[in-house]
């Protein structure tokens, strides 16, 4: 396996005001209440307000984030940025591989069609101490990772439209 790694990315654009739509899954309690720890600390060190959606499993994510950023719109109140958490750990079917590959399909034709900046937090694993690694603050801290990507990329929006 090879380590995990984070890109030092040098842009320090302001996006303190900022506010973050946070839509998890809460298929595994235990491991969700570790990636949101790692979401909020990021959110909080960036100055960064949210709103929490919490929906069954990984395949409600992507359709709960477009129903809620269209909400937001709507109350005049639009998302900045959203991050999606949640874990899908291999069984024995088939049903893991469509759970994974469609969510983070749903996520990246949000990304896209609505121009909003998002991290996949929705960690995909073999073994239940696969996805505490990943969880976890004080290991891989996939949450906290999705918050970092979701941010970087509010950045280069704001960066980019100022330009």
């Amino acid at each position: 396996m090879a380590d995990a790694r984070r890109a030092i990315l040098k842009d320090q654009t302001d996006v303190s005001g900022a506010r973050a739509l946070i839509v998890e899954a809460r298929f595994y309690d235990d491991i969700q209440d570790a990636l949101l720890e790692g979401a909020l600390a990021e959110l909080k060190g960036a100055g960064v307000s949210h709103d929490i959606v919490t929906v069954p499993g990984a395949l409600e994510i992507p359709a709960a984030i477009a129903i809620a950023l269209d909400a937001a719109e709507s109350h005049g109140k639009p998302y900045d940025a959203v991050i999606a958490l949640g874990c899908v750990v291999r069984g024995d079917t088939i049903h893991f591989e469509i759970v994974a590959m469609e969510s983070a399909r749903g996520l990246m034709e949000l990304a896209v069609a609505r121009k909003i900046p998002l991290g996949n937090g929705i960690i995909t694993v073999n073994t239940d101490e696969q996805a505490w690694a990943r969880a976890r603050a004080s290991e891989l801290d996939k949450g906290g990772d999705a918050a970092r990507a979701a941010l970087a990329m509010l950045r280069i929006k704001r960066r980019l439209a100022r330009a």
